[in-house]
C-alpha cells in the first residue's frame, strides 16, 4: 500500500498589483535572491567540514542585510538545496556504475553473441566494439570524479537551473530572445519564500496573509524605507483567495498554524503568483484486506493513455476496458495539466465503479534509460524518458487519497507480457477490442488483489478423471514461482488432455517383441478377422 500525501500546496495569482507592489516585488527579490547565491557558495565551500558554528555564523551576516526571519529561511533552503545535490550525486554514481558494468559485461561476450532476456550479448562488429571499449573507459573516468567530488563533499548547483542556464547557448532552438532570457534567469534567481512558524500571527511573521487575504511582507533592512505599514512592513494591494482548499487554509491561519508561501514570477505573462504549503500527518492507509474486500481497478501506464479494467474480489474482469488518454508533449505546465485531467477522470471513474483502490504498477526507469542499456534503440530510450513516472505516482497518491481510494503499487514484471497471454484473446470479441494494455492492466488489478495472473481452468468431466478430483492448472497461493510460464513436463497433466509425443513414444507397445529365450527377433502379424 502506498502511503497518503504529508503536505499540501495551493496556489493563487495576485491580481491588482500596482506598479508601485510590482516595483518592491522585484527589489526584495533581486536583493534577499543576491544573499542566497552569497549563502549557497559559502555552505559549498564549507562541504562536509560545515558543523553548527559555522550555520550561526552565516546566519548572523545573513541578519545584517535581511533580517532574522529572512536569513532563517534562506539558510534552510540553502541547506535543502545542498542535500538535494547530494543525493543527486549518489544517483550520478550509481548510473555510471551500471553503465561500466554492461559495457564490461557486452565486451566480455563474443562478438555476434546473442543476449537474452536477462542478460545482453555482444556487439554486432568490430567497429562497435572498438568505439564500446573506448566509451568504457570515459565512464570510469567521469566515475573516479564524481567518486572523488562525493568523498570531498564537493557538489555542483546552479540557482536557476541548469537547463535555462543551457538555453543561454542555444537561444535559437528555446525560441527565446536574449533579452527574455535574461529576464528569466533574474526571476528564476530571486529569493522570495519564507517558512512559517507555529504560534505566531497567521502562521507566518515573514511573509503574512490574513484570513481575509491581506498580503504583507517584512522588508530587509536595506529596503525598509520603501515600507508602507509600521514596523517595516510592506501590504501588497492584491488580495489572496485561495479557492481550492481555501476553508482549509483558512483554518490554519485562523489558528496561528505555520504556513509556508513563496511569491514568484511568471515572466512570460507577467503574472506574480502566491503558493502557500503546509504539512499534515500523514493519512493512514487502509489494510491491505479492506481495499481488496471490493474489488479493484487495474492500471496500467503508457505513454499517451492510462489503459483501466475493473476486476471484483475474485479477479474476474467486469465490465468493458477503459483508456484515459493524454498528451506528453510541449511544455511542462501542460505536461503537468495533461497528467491531472486524466487521473481526474481515472479517479472519478473508479468512484462511480465503487472499488475501494487502484493497483498500479511500481515503475522505476531510472536503471533503464542509459545508453549502454539499450544502445540503438534511441526512441525507446525517449519514451521511457518521456514517462514521468515518480511524479505521477506521487500526484496519483496525493488526488486519490482526497477520493477516499487506496492505491497498491505491485512489480511491474512481466505483466504486459503475461496479460497479452492469458487474458486478451479470452476478452476479445465480436464488440470488445482488446490491446495489449488493457490485458496488462487486468494482469496489474490480478497481482494487486494476491491473485496469480494465469486464469483458471476448469476440471476434466466426471468421465475424464477419477470422480472430479481437483485437477487445476491453478497453483495455489502458497507455490513460490506461481506466476511464472510452467516448465515443460512429459507426459499429460489430466487424462483430458492429449500426451505429447514422448509419452506416447514411451507407453506404447512396441511392434517387434524380443523372446527372452533366444536372440531371434520376430514380428506380430495383425489379428485376422472372419465372420
Amino acid at each position: 500500500m502506498a502511503l497518503g500525501p504529508s503536505g499540501v500546496a495551493i496556489r493563487d495569482r495576485l491580481k491588482g498589483l500596482t506598479t508601485e507592489d510590482d516595483k518592491v516585488l522585484r527589489l526584495v527579490g533581486e536583493h534577499l535572491g543576491s544573499l542566497a547565491s552569497r549563502d549557497l557558495k559559502t555552505r559549498c565551500a564549507d562541504g562536509l567540514e560545515h558543523d553548527k558554528d559555522t550555520w550561526a555564523a552565516r546566519k548572523r551576516d545573513l541578519t545584517e542585510e535581511s533580517s532574522s526571519r529572512w536569513a532563517g529561511s534562506i539558510t534552510k533552503a540553502t541547506h535543502d538545496q545542498w542535500a538535494l545535490s547530494r543525493r543527486c550525486q549518489v544517483a550520478h554514481i550509481q548510473g555510471l556504475e551500471a553503465g561500466v558494468r554492461t559495457l564490461m559485461h557486452r565486451l566480455s561476450q563474443p562478438i555476434g553473441e546473442k543476449g537474452t532476456k536477462r542478460a545482453p550479448g555482444g556487439y554486432r562488429s568490430k567497429g562497435e566494439w572498438f568505439q564500446k571499449s573506448r566509451r568504457v573507459h570515459t565512464l570510469e573516468h567521469r566515475l573516479d570524479v564524481a567518486r572523488a567530488e562525493r568523498e570531498a563533499g564537493a557538489v555542483h548547483v546552479v540557482r536557476g537551473g541548469k537547463k535555462l542556464a543551457r538555453n543561454r547557448h542555444n537561444l535559437k532552438a528555446a525560441q527565446l530572445t536574449e533579452c527574455e532570457w535574461r529576464q528569466r534567469w533574474q526571476a528564476e534567481r530571486w529569493f522570495l519564500q519564507a517558512d512559517g512558524e507555529s504560534g505566531k500571527r497567521f502562521g507566518n511573521e515573514t511573509i503574512r496573509v490574513t484570513p481575509d487575504g491581506e498580503v504583507s511582507i517584512k522588508l530587509p533592512a536595506p529596503l525598509a524605507h520603501l515600507a508602507n505599514a509600521p514596523r517595516g512592513r510592506y501590504v501588497l494591494a492584491a488580495k489572496a483567495q485561495f479557492r481550492h482548499r481555501g476553508d482549509e487554509w483558512r483554518d490554519r491561519v485562523s489558528g496561528n498554524r505555520a504556513v509556508a508561501y513563496r511569491i514568484h514570477l511568471e515572466v512570460a505573462r507577467v503574472r506574480w503568483y502566491l503558493t502557500a504549503s503546509w504539512t499534515r500527518p500523514v493519512v493512514q492507509t487502509i489494510p491491505l484486506e479492506a481495499a481488496r474486500a471490493q474489488g479493484m481497478v487495474g492500471v496500467d501506464t503508457n505513454a499517451d493513455h492510462f489503459a483501466a479494467y475493473r476486476l471484483d474480489r475474485h479477479g474476474n474482469p467486469v465490465g468493458e476496458p477503459r483508456r484515459f488518454f493524454y498528451d506528453l508533449a510541449g511544455a511542462a505546465d501542460h505536461r503537468d495539466a495533461q497528467i491531472r485531467h486524466a487521473i481526474s477522470r481515472l479517479l472519478h471513474w473508479a468512484k462511480r465503479a465503487g472499488v475501494a483502490a487502484i493497483g498500479i504498477e511500481d515503475l522505476d526507469f531510472t536503471a533503464e534509460k542509459t545508453r549502454e542499456k539499450h544502445g540503438r534503440r534511441k526512441r525507446f530510450r525517449q519514451l521511457i524518458s518521456g514517462m514521468p513516472t515518480g511524479k505521477l505516482k506521487a500526484r496519483l497518491v496525493s488526488m486519490a487519497a482526497e477520493h477516499g481510494l487506496a492505491i497498491v503499487a505491485v512489480d511491474p514484471a512481466y505483466t504486459s507480457m503475461w496479460g497479452d497471454k492469458h487474458w486478451r484473446k479470452p476478452l476479445t470479441s465480436g464488440k470488445r477490442k482488446m490491446t495489449r494494455h488493457d490485458a496488462a492492466s487486468v494482469a496489474i488489478g490480478r497481482r494487486a488483489l494476491g491473485h496469480p495472473i494465469r486464469r483458471r481452468t476448469a476440471p476434466p468431466h466426471d468421465d475424464q478423471s477419477d470422480r472430479r478430483g481437483h485437477r487445476t492448472v491453478q497453483a495455489g497461493p502458497g507455490v513460490r514461482g506461481r506466476e511464472e510460464t510452467r516448465p515443460r513436463i512429459p507426459g499429460p497433466r489430466t487424462r483430458s488432455v492429449q500426451p505429447d509425443a514422448e509419452r506416447k513414444r514411451a507407453t506404447r507397445a512396441p511392434k517387434t517383441v524380443r523372446d527372452a529365450r533366444s536372440d531371434q527377433v520376430w514380428v506380430q502379424d495383425s489379428l485376422l478377422l472372419t465372420d
